[in-house]
């Protein structure tokens, strides 16, 4: 009697810090996002070049960049899922609570690292490290993608806009492409990175989270690597559409090559997603200067797609949040 009151007590406290912990999250995440938006002048800058545009193109502009957020992170949901399978299955919809939820954490977190804590948190706890891993290998997968193109054009970029020695470029072509190789060739055998833990004594002790490093197939990896292109499709196409919106005059080729550029340029940085808008801002200026004069507009469209990319999904995530239970299983309906 005495044990099962015990039991119901501590069960008790646990379920007032869950609700505590998952409060304060929602709240900073909120808190962050009102900070960021009421002092963003890059917005405001956005709203006054809308305000010379018809509203029913407006509509359907934003409208359709709207649309292909919801696609890039269904993707993303439709990735993780299979990444996770090798831990445990989850359903679909299951998968795009952990997603959305792990949007919410990255927002106040530096380098996102609190989008790995949203997500697992919705695994069982026994599979919730092992599951840090398997994102960690959708991750790569990205990662891979954004250096390859990334290096692809800028040495497009220094081709076109920066003088050079013809043996400096060729070098650094050589260059460029060992960097592309190196990642690729890693990521289809990450299974190496097991064996290179398995080798030092001190990490061998932990080969049961990170085994699952092995387990995947050049076959299932070359999948999710095409689950990373689709999104890395999408969300170029966005910046493309609002680029080609409005500063019509630049080159198509030259969206796609700046907007490589910038992924690129990002993904090097340390940041907070929050105030990565800054990081974003000076970087698409910079570069698209070669190509345009509308500096407003650039920053302008860089922002707009930091809010519909990840301040929205952030906010939508909140709801999420409050189906976690840190102690034990998600809760389910």
């Amino acid at each position: 009697m005495h044990r099962v009151k015990v039991k119901s007590l501590t069960s008790g406290y646990k379920k007032i810090l869950s609700y505590i912990l998952k409060t304060t999250i929602v709240i900073f995440a909120f808190w962050f996002v009102y900070k960021k938006l009421s002092s963003n002048e890059n917005l405001k800058e956005f709203r006054n070049l809308l305000e010379q545009i018809p509203q029913w193109e407006i509509v359907l502009v934003m409208g359709l960049v709207f649309l292909l957020m919801l696609f890039n992170w269904g993707l993303e949901a439709v990735k993780w899922k299979r990444l996770i399978s090798r831990v445990e299955s989850i359903t679909l919809w299951r998968s795009v609570e952990s997603v959305f939820c792990g949007l919410t954490w990255a927002v106040f977190t530096p380098n996102r690292i609190g989008e790995y804590g949203g997500r697992v948190f919705f695994l069982s706890p026994k599979r919730r490290i092992i599951g840090v891993v398997a994102m960690a290998v959708g991750n790569i997968g990205q990662m891979v993608l954004t250096n390859v193109f990334g290096a692809i054009a800028l040495s497009i970029f220094i081709y076109r806009f920066v003088p050079l020695d013809y043996r400096l470029y060729y070098a650094l072509l050589a260059l460029s492409a060992m960097f592309c190789v190196f990642f690729i060739v890693f990521y289809f055998n990450i299974k190496w990175l097991n064996g290179i833990l398995l080798s030092i004594r001190f990490t061998r002790k932990y080969k049961k989270f990170y085994s699952i490093l092995a387990r995947y197939s050049k076959r299932e990896l070359l999948s999710i690597l095409l689950f990373c292109l689709a999104r890395y499709i999408v969300f170029s196409s966005q910046y493309f559409i609002l680029f080609f919106w409005l500063i019509p005059e630049i080159n198509h080729l030259d969206i796609l090559m700046m907007v490589s550029i910038l992924f690129f340029v990002q993904s090097t940085l340390p940041s907070l997603d929050l105030f990565d808008i800054g990081v974003r801002s000076v970087t698409a200026a910079y570069f698209f200067s070669f190509v345009t004069s509308h500096e407003v507009a650039v920053i302008a469209c860089t922002a707009s797609i930091w809010l519909i990319n990840i301040i929205i999904p952030a906010i939508l995530g909140s709801y999420f949040v409050f189906k976690l239970n840190f102690f034990g299983s998600i809760q389910r309906n």
